[in-house]
């Protein structure tokens, strides 16, 4: 397990979270997409739970590794026997081939592309991941027992909110675009709760869903694309923030660390249901994060970076793009105890300390 200490403290403050664990003792945990911000998160959670001894059977890691296998996950399945790492597409490979995936009794899905630059680039193998993908966890499980399976969702399947309806609520049904670049996304994640739905109501199946809302943190590779790691990165590289909206558009961020938390109460949920996790406040504009970027970063290291505005190389950079996103997390508070305690500035702060230390690890 890594030895960052921003991620040591985060493990420790989700474990505080995360009063159910003790279930997920002698358990095998299939989880899909491995690979990625969330997955590198979620894993590393599981192997800090064996350290408190809860030990689980086997932690079963499917990820296609589009991009390469993370060094993170090659040093965890070498110092980890209880580990298995699969180079995998959900949407295609067989799960017969896996003899651990058999014995599984909590799944967590989240095989996709959740950038939108990314998946505008792979719009096809986004909506496979997510409709074919999940049809085939579903089929393959139906008639196995779980104790759970967690599809993630997204924040996307609202499209853009009225203004009446931000605050977000689970029950909102959706402003949301069938046609255009963001709709691969959009519309695969709509049809693949619905096929949760369907799987439970007909095969009784313990399916909970979870929407995110705009995650942030450790973990975030700087080449994601997305408005965080696009500002992380200019900042390590010591060069202005930019911003290739007019700044304007809102949003709430959630730090990976509570967002964790929540997904895992979800997980260990007794009955079918979706929840909103992510931050409710405070919904803030493109130009107020890069604001924090530079104001944290000037802290630590005397960042001098200005922000400055340039339209993006990508066309569709800003097609279909919300003017605002935030939840109403009031069910997860109520029926999870979920209660995210790490403002934005803190999470800004964590994130880029983290992303120092790893860069100093690899360059001594």
């Amino acid at each position: 397990m890594t030895g960052n200490v921003i991620m040591l403290e985060d493990l420790a403050y989700i474990f505080g979270q995360t009063e159910k664990a003790g279930r997920f003792a002698g358990k095998t945990i299939v989880i899909t997409g491995c690979g990625g911000f969330i997955g590198f998160y979620l894993t590393q959670y599981f192997v800090y739970l064996k350290q408190q001894g809860i030990q689980y059977r086997s932690l079963i890691l499917l990820d296609t590794f589009r991009s390469g296998r993370p060094s993170w996950l090659e040093e965890l399945s070498r110092n980890e026997a209880d580990i298995e790492v699969y180079s995998f597409d959900i949407a295609v490979d067989k799960l017969d081939s896996i003899p651990a995936a058999h014995r599984a009794d909590y799944v967590i899905h989240m095989a996709s592309i959740a950038s939108p630059t990314y998946y505008r680039q792979f719009p096809i193998e986004t909506i496979h991941a997510n409709v074919l993908g999940l049809n085939n966890l579903l089929e393959f499980y139906r008639h196995r027992p779980l104790d759970g399976l967690l599809f993630f969702s997204s924040s996307e399947v609202y499209g853009d909110p009225v203004q009446e309806s931000i605050p977000t609520a689970e029950t909102y049904l959706g402003n949301v675009s069938s046609l255009g670049p963001r709709a691969c996304y959009d519309e695969s994640k709509r049809m693949g709760e619905t096929l949760c739905y369907v799987y439970h109501q007909t095969y009784q199946m313990p399916i909970r869903i979870v929407r995110p809302f705009n995650n942030f943190g450790p973990g975030m590779a700087v080449g994601d694309k997305r408005v965080p790691a696009d500002f992380a990165q200019a900042v390590l590289s010591h060069e202005d923030l930019v911003i290739h909206s007019d700044g304007t558009p809102t949003r709430t961020f959630c730090y990976i660390a509570d967002a964790i938390a929540g997904y895992i109460k979800v997980l260990t949920y007794e009955q079918f249901d979706c929840f909103n996790i992510g931050m409710d406040r405070p919904e803030i504009t493109v130009l107020q994060l890069a604001s924090i970027f530079r104001e944290q970063a000037l802290e630590l290291w005397g960042y001098s970076g200005a922000i400055r505005y340039q339209p993006s190389l990508e066309k569709d950079y800003l097609t279909g793009n919300p003017s605002r996103r935030c939840p109403d997390i009031a069910k997860a508070k109520q029926l999870l105890g979920f209660q995210p305690g790490i403002d934005v500035e803190q999470g800004v702060r964590r994130y880029l300390s983290f992303l120092a230390q790893e860069r100093e690890e690899v360059h001594s």
